[in-house]
């Protein structure tokens, strides 16, 4: 065999070798990446189970869609929700419990990815799981509540519920009403960023902080990595919860 002809195979070789390396980091990567999203901050399972056996509320899953609404029908007011990131939408349903008994419909939404901010489910799926309600809200916890603020534009929507967060887009001259809940013990959420996020709101917007809460206290589930402690019942903090947002919904 010719020196060439040696020096070409090895060529061929070495470019084989490199490109099946490539796609092998490639698909390292896509498997990491998928694994990494799929690993959630676990719902406190019997919390769960407890919202569920409430005769009180009436629930429907679909794909992408946790719909609770009061087993009695009568229900105007509804907020379709979007949840921290990595945490298991589930986790939100005691936090609400107390708010669907009471007359509210809830939709929460199981985002691509456990990544509100990655969901592409249009508003109208998630609000047509319940017709009857005339008046929609949208909120999140933590980047949830950056994506609701993003759905806060759509005109349909009336009001906003921010639970340890903040918006990043203008909503200043929307004629919204805002309600947003922040834990006194919170280490995630940025208070300077919410002081500055400040002037995205339209005036009115209420802001409550809640004694002893951290990050966590607005979900059943915990505890999360560099949250500070709470000090607050996770009963007395879903109450709170429920105190301040039925005040906001039901308000005229």
């Amino acid at each position: 065999m010719s020196p060439a002809r040696k020096t070409s195979r090895l060529v061929i070789r070495r470019i084989r070798i490199t490109g099946w390396s490539a796609v092998t980091a490639l698909l390292v990567t896509i498997v990491t990446f998928l694994t990494w999203f799929h690993i959630v901050l676990p719902a406190d399972r019997e919390a769960v189970d407890q919202a569920f056996a409430d005769d009180r509320i009436s629930y429907s899953l679909s794909s992408g869609l946790i719909t609770a609404t009061p087993a009695s029908g009568a229900s105007a007011t509804g907020i379709v929700f979007y949840p921290g990131a990595k945490v298991d939408p589930y986790a939100y349903l005691p936090a609400l419990q107390e708010l669907v008994a009471e007359g509210v419909t809830v939709v929460i939404i199981e985002p691509l990815f456990n990544m509100a901010l990655f969901d592409l489910t249009p508003l109208e799926e998630a609000t047509a799981t319940a017709p009857g309600v005339t008046d929609w809200w949208v909120g999140g916890h933590s980047l949830g509540g950056v994506k609701a603020c993003m759905m806060a534009e759509d005109e349909s929507i009336r009001g906003l519920v921010l639970l340890a967060s903040f918006c990043a887009n203008d909503l200043s001259q929307r004629d919204l009403s805002v309600v947003q809940l922040l834990g006194a013990n919170d280490n995630l959420t940025d208070p300077i960023a919410v002081e500055d996020a400040k002037a995205l709101l339209p005036d009115g917007s209420l802001e409550q902080v809640l004694t002893g809460a951290n990050h966590g206290s607005f979900g059943a589930y915990g505890p999360q990595s560099g949250d500070g402690d709470a000090t607050l019942s996770k009963a007395a903090g879903f109450a709170a919860i429920t105190e301040a947002l039925s005040a906001a919904l039901h308000a005229d």
